[in-house]
């Protein structure tokens, strides 16, 4: 169970066009202890995460009228953080890279074992239980530098201007922030960021950081807030400095 005796249930919304898809997992969602709401199409799904509030939203890809993919791209683009697990057939690379890219949390190839997509909600949860705890016990605006990182409304600021993240590069940047100087692997930063390790997905990594740099850095061409450590991974230098041995932009 996710949450207590007496607490709400986290409210969880499946897009699925398959009705016998949906309800296997509705039922076995509900044996976790959530709430399930279902939507057979991107249209009523968009319609009811504007409308209701939901703690995580499972959604296939191929649906009819508005795709998965859209569906992805516009929920990223509403004021509200709403982690996304994708489930799909479609199982190649690209496809997995676009939706992560996208702002999926999570990506599942189906056929899937419910068990383990029950395994990688109850990992999403914990992740952002995380962050949020996080959070709060950082109250106030972190200081890194150039940056000022408000872990509470999520905002980012550089020299006073505001810099425009998606969910995913401020965790991946408010993770760095908190420890800076030390090197992470690009599966540190999956199993840490991500929530766990993503088998074969590390490049998504460096897709992440070139994105964030160009957002954050002077130059991200010559990048000196998140540093590449050659043969190892990469570092955040929150005050410029020259480059050391054995690293580079």
């Amino acid at each position: 169970m996710e949450k207590s005796l007496g607490e709400t249930k986290r409210r969880i919304l499946v897009v699925e066009d398959d009705a016998d898809i949906a309800e296997i997992l509705r039922l076995n969602l509900a044996d976790e202890g959530y709430a399930v709401d279902w939507a057979a199409d991107g249209e009523t799904g968009l319609e009811r995460l504007g409308a209701e509030h939901h703690d995580a939203l499972i959604l296939d890809i191929m649906l009819p009228g508005i795709d998965g993919l859209e569906v992805c791209r516009r929920v990223r683009a509403m004021g509200r953080y709403t982690p996304i697990i994708i489930i799909s057939a479609r199982s190649g690379e690209s496809q997995r890279i676009l939706g992560l890219e996208l702002g999926a949390d999570d990506y599942v190839t189906k056929p899937f074992s419910v068990q383990e997509l029950i395994a990688r909600v109850r990992a999403l949860f914990r992740r952002v239980d995380a962050l949020g705890r996080t959070a709060r016990e950082e109250a106030g605006v972190l200081q890194a530098g150039v940056l000022d990182i408000d872990p509470v409304a999520r905002m980012v600021r550089r020299q006073g201007a505001d810099v425009d993240l998606t969910a995913r590069e401020f965790d991946l940047l408010f993770f760095f922030a908190r420890h800076p100087g030390k090197v992470f692997s690009r599966m540190d930063l999956l199993t840490q960021v991500w929530g766990y390790s993503h088998e074969g997905y590390e490049h998504t990594v460096n897709t992440h950081i070139n994105r964030l740099r160009g957002k954050i850095e002077t130059d991200p061409a010559r990048p000196e807030l998140i540093r590449t450590v050659w043969g190892v991974g990469y570092k955040f230098t929150p005050e410029p400095s020259r480059a050391e041995e054995g690293e580079a932009p």
